[in-house]
């Protein structure tokens, strides 16, 4: 999603099926919002999610985000996550954008934090800064994230910070994000998501002032290994740096890779 300092670009009830999941081919979505579940994928199973966001920003200009990512299950309580975007910034044209790597650990199931797991992400500068579809900078993130039931109701927050190589001039040294997710079932298959997001102002010559959007729309669960989303972002401060967005993907659970 715009502006996320992780890999993250949940419902169809996401948490409500990583707490009660038995069966290893049932979809775990993590989009369509900024924040992750502390569900892992099954060991030896792999899932994609994939999608199109398009981005409207203040000054009127356009931008086309195409986030790549799949989620291989290492362990039981561990996921790896490799982010491959490609992306079309205002005024440039289309191509991949700054490979991720993450290494999600679920270190709790219960107790006050919920289902708790950390996230150590790396990404590299594989994007062309010059174009627009990357910093030019090597990062290192971590993502703290807990997950509840609230009834029917699924809730994910996520707290995270990232650490950037450079000067600061293409992008802040050092940059944080927060996210309270919620969603749940409508009626049958039909489901709903909704976000608060943030990202606090950062310092330096590419510092940015704090922005924080809200983040909603339907689910639509296709069947046990497949899940489809769509919706909007509307920024509520920093609209100059926050981009008004509508969004669509799916979320598809593969099958084994080993």
């Amino acid at each position: 999603m715009s502006r996320s300092v992780l890999i993250v670009v949940t419902a169809i009830t996401a948490t409500t099926a990583l707490f009660a999941q038995s069966n290893p081919h049932e979809v775990q979505p993590e989009r369509p919002t900024v924040a992750t579940h502390a569900g892992t994928v099954a060991p030896g199973w792999i899932e994609l999610e994939t999608g199109a966001e398009y981005d409207h920003f203040k000054d009127a200009t356009h931008g086309l985000v195409l986030p790549v990512f799949f989620k291989l299950g290492l362990a039981k309580r561990v996921q790896l996550g490799l982010s491959v975007p490609w992306a079309k910034p205002a005024g440039s044209d289309v191509g991949f954008a700054d490979l991720s790597v993450a290494l999600k650990v679920r270190l709790l199931d219960h107790g006050v934090l919920g289902r708790f797991a950390v996230q150590p992400v790396l990404k590299l500068p594989t994007g062309s800064s010059s174009a627009g579809r990357g910093t030019g900078t090597t990062d290192v993130s971590l993502l703290l994230i807990s997950s509840h039931m609230l009834g029917p109701v699924s809730m994910d927050l996520n707290a995270g910070i990232t650490r950037r190589s450079g000067d600061g001039t293409a992008a802040p040294r050092t940059s944080t994000v927060w996210t309270a997710s919620f969603g749940g079932p409508a009626t049958g298959p039909l489901g709903w998501v909704f976000e608060c997001f943030g990202y606090p102002k950062t310092n330096g010559p590419a510092g940015s002032p704090s922005t924080v959007a809200l983040l909603g729309g339907p689910t639509y669960k296709v069947s046990s290994w497949l899940a489809v989303d769509a919706g909007g972002i509307i920024p509520i401060a920093g609209t100059t740096t926050q981009p008004k967005a509508i969004y669509a993907g799916l979320t598809w659970n593969i099958g084994r890779y080993r």
